[in-house]
């Protein structure tokens, strides 16, 4: 892999959002949940869907901070079109757990 500029790293724009609503994807080919993020006034809610049906349900993640990718274009996930990369980490079992911020900061803050 190869060195990464500052300059291409600024133009991955990972934000801070709160979880919204979240339900259950069952047409999905994976198991996942779609998600609705909260990513304040200037980008709004965007939806999303994520393979995290291990560590979370649905009815959990109302309210949970989450960092996401939010300038990727458009992806249709089955009948679900996904807005932004909600980023997380593999566990011992390759699991996702979600990356989250440890304290609180207002939604639509920028990673840097």
């Amino acid at each position: 892999m190869g060195d990464l500029s500052f300059d291409d790293f600024l133009k991955v724009d990972i934000r801070k959002g709160t979880i919204t609503r979240a339900e259950p994807f069952p047409e999905a080919r994976k198991p996942a949940i779609k998600l609705w993020v909260d990513f304040g006034p200037e980008l709004g809610e965007k939806k999303s869907s994520a393979q995290i049906t291990a560590h979370y349900a649905p009815e959990t993640l109302v309210g949970k901070e989450v960092l996401a990718v939010v300038n990727f274009p458009p992806r249709q996930i089955g009948p679900v079109m996904s807005e932004v990369l909600v980023l997380g980490l593999p566990d011992e079992n390759e699991d996702i757990v979600l990356l989250t911020p440890d304290k609180t900061v207002p939604n639509g803050a920028r990673m840097y």
